[in-house]
């Protein structure tokens, strides 16, 4: 791991340098300097990471060198040193691309545990194209369909495509999935489950989900959104990780709500689905997630825009969208309220209820394309979703809850 430190402090550099240098496996440079530093410094050595503490008397009133750097290698980490930690600067620090911002001066231990953890993404990315792999589904506004979206995919990729399929829902404050594609009421949640993350094995993980089909499990958000304080990043870490292993395919499906749990998700996943509407306040609102999603390093490739209830010949064109956001719509869903709300209300897969609608085959046809790349051919990672040998441990299904009602735009 090369990792590169800055400051202008050369005794904090020296301080910095034991910190670092503690793991044989890591290159360490320093270079005396600020903000100005990280273009040649990213230009002529690419680290992997690099390590910039501001001088005491900078409040780091530009942030544009870092936004800079995120824009032009967005493959590089960087790590923040600041005394001044407002949420103003915190903010500001996400939204330039810092991808950790600590106190300065940094303890040992905390920088420690900062570098692990990036360290930990690092080889997860590089090791994520021989596992199963992980789809994100997040809405743009409230109401966008994306929770439907989810788990209608979710269930046509183990029913039609044969894959073992995953789905966590991440949406703390207001997870609702389970009910969307079954009518039984999860027996465990995420929160019960990451109070025993120590135990947590391919059959723990298992015996906590709902099952829909034998080769497809849920597991739900929790029922009371006081619990979700209990949800760690380092619990979503550990459960998609061991998903990865067990699973062919694994789907989150994300709250609108950007907090830490919800960007580890969003870090694990390899592509993400912002989720939309053709109104006015849906294409702002996607306006400004996707600026946030740009921030946190994440390439055009890793996003992929879907366009829910779709009709043509609206007041706002698909190419006014495109347009307006700077990327091209990866697939549009029709508008077919009257199937959707049905399949809602009665907990089935619109797929099941009326496999001949508009939205049934469209979410088919998006299953294939993520499967065998829509033309009967093996996709770029089709390859590698395998049956896992010996087979996944048997999931579990609940007791009956009865159907839930729907709103104007089911999500």
């Amino acid at each position: 791991m090369r990792i590169s430190i800055i400051s202008h402090n050369t005794k904090n550099l020296d301080e910095l340098r034991r910190f670092v240098e503690t793991d044989s496996s890591r290159d360490v440079k320093v270079f005396t300097g600020g903000a100005e530093m990280l273009a040649p410094v990213a230009d002529q050595l690419r680290p992997d990471i690099i390590i910039l503490e501001s001088a005491t008397d900078d409040a780091l009133a530009d942030f544009s060198p870092l936004a800079q750097l995120n824009l032009r290698h967005p493959d590089i980490t960087l790590i923040l040193l600041s005394s001044n930690q407002t949420p103003e600067v915190l903010l500001r620090a996400m939204r330039a691309g810092v991808r950790e911002v600590l106190p300065s001066p940094v303890g040992r231990d905390a920088l420690h545990v900062a570098l692990v953890r990036v360290e930990e993404k690092r080889n997860l990315q590089n090791t994520s194209r021989q596992k199963g792999k992980v789809f994100a589904f997040i809405p743009c506004k409230g109401g966008s369909g994306s929770t439907f979206l989810s788990t209608n995919l979710a269930y046509n990729l183990a029913s039609q495509e044969g894959k073992n399929v995953i789905l966590i829902d991440v949406n703390l404050q207001f997870g609702d999935a389970s009910l969307f594609i079954s009518d039984h009421k999860p027996t465990t949640n995420l929160a019960e489950v990451s109070r025993q993350i120590m135990r947590m094995d391919a059959s723990f993980l298992a015996s906590s989900l709902l099952s829909v089909l034998p080769n497809l499990g849920i597991l739900s958000a929790p029922e009371d959104p006081v619990q979700a304080m209990e949800v760690s990043p380092s619990h979503i870490d550990t459960l998609i990780n061991l998903a990865r292993n067990h699973y062919d395919v694994i789907i989150l499906d994300v709250g609108r709500a950007l907090d830490p749990v919800s960007i580890k998700a969003l870090d694990h996943a390899d592509v993400v689905f912002p989720v939309l509407q053709i109104t006015l306040p849906f294409i702002r609102d996607a306006r400004r997630l996707l600026d946030v999603l740009r921030s946190l390093g994440y390439s055009q490739e890793k996003i992929k825009l879907l366009v829910n209830r779709y009709e043509k010949g609206g007041d706002i064109r698909l190419e006014d969208v495109e347009r307006t956001l700077g990327m091209t719509v990866y697939k549009t869903i029709p508008n077919s309220f009257k199937a959707v709300a049905t399949s809602v209300n009665q907990g089935i897969p619109i797929s099941k209820l009326s496999p001949n609608n508009p939205v049934a085959r469209t979410l088919q046809e998006l299953g294939r394309e993520l499967v065998q790349g829509g033309n009967g051919e093996t996709s770029w990672w089709g390859n590698l979703l395998q049956h896992i040998q010996g087979g996944i441990p048997p999931v579990r299904s609940g007791g009956a809850l009865g159907a839930t009602s729907a709103s104007q735009t089911p999500e």
